[in-house]
């Protein structure tokens, strides 16, 4: 296996290169094991992939920080490729315990992660502007004493507040703040996407398979794009092959899904034999 410090060099290579890589999200150590031998060259764990995995909804109320770190863990251990994990808030309002949960991924083995503004309150959905600058520095902070690739993400899109100037002007103060990459999910346009990247100097992440929309590598690549993520939606797709299978034997009695189904051989195939 390499070492988390060469899965750092080979992640920090990535941002270096000209265009943009997609970096997709495994829910667990088999589906890391799949995208792995799919060609991919970087993972990104997913909160909702993991959280759906096993019945639970995806908010940090829902998941602990332990949780979230032991299911990394397993990731990492099933790939020799750099592993960057979602870190929801941080697991908590306070700066020092995001600085803490970035110490605990990086011994969890990741080479990066994300930690976000959105607070988990309906009623103040995104952290004020200093405390969330405050939390990424001293993330950035913690980050930068490992091999760790920090993201910093700016949440007003998925929280009801489309406020791209805000959104800019949180992004711009993460990256002087320490943050490595910048990510601003649910962006509704093309040209919204394109603005981010013009308005800041780290690279840009911008998270597919939403609602809306579905933008090619290609485009995402010309509007100044470095790293594409699909979040929690190929564990939403593997949920719909289940769901249609299922829907298919109780309601028509048929079982013609197996017909798309992967063979027990193929899927095998991926995974790790333990008895040698």
């Amino acid at each position: 296996m390499a070492s988390q410090s060469e899965k750092h060099h080979t992640f920090r290579e990535l941002y270096g290169r000209p265009g943009a890589f997609v970096i997709p999200n495994p829910w667990d150590a088999g589906t890391a094991r799949i995208l792995t031998a799919l060609g991919f060259e970087a993972l990104a764990t997913t909160s909702a992939g993991f959280a759906f995995s096993i019945g639970r909804r995806d908010s940090a109320a829902a998941l602990s920080r332990t949780e979230i770190l032991q299911n990394a863990r397993s990731i990492v251990e099933a790939t020799d490729l750099p592993v960057t994990a979602d870190l929801e808030d941080g697991f908590g309002t306070d700066p020092a315990t995001c600085a803490e949960t970035i110490s605990l991924a990086a011994e969890a083995g990741l080479v990066g992660g994300s930690i976000e503004d959105a607070t988990g309150d309906s009623a103040k959905p995104i952290f004020e502007f200093s405390l969330a600058v405050d939390r990424v520095a001293a993330a950035a902070e913690e980050a930068h004493r490992h091999p760790f690739i920090l993201t910093a993400r700016a949440e007003n899109f998925l929280q009801g507040r489309p406020d791209l100037d805000d959104t800019i002007r949180r992004l711009q103060a993460f990256e002087a703040a320490g943050a490595d990459v910048l990510y601003a999910p649910g962006l509704p346009s093309l040209e919204a996407i394109r603005t981010v990247c013009l308005s800041v100097n780290r690279p840009v992440n911008v998270v597919m398979g939403l609602a809306g929309r579905a933008f090619s590598v290609a485009e995402l690549e010309t509007a100044g794009v470095k790293r594409i993520s699909v979040g929690g939606s190929f564990a939403r797709a593997a949920l719909g092959g289940f769901i249609r299978a299922a829907r298919e034997v109780k309601e028509h009695g048929t079982f013609t899904y197996a017909d798309d189904a992967i063979s027990h051989r193929d899927a095998s195939s991926y995974m790790h034999d333990t008895s040698r």
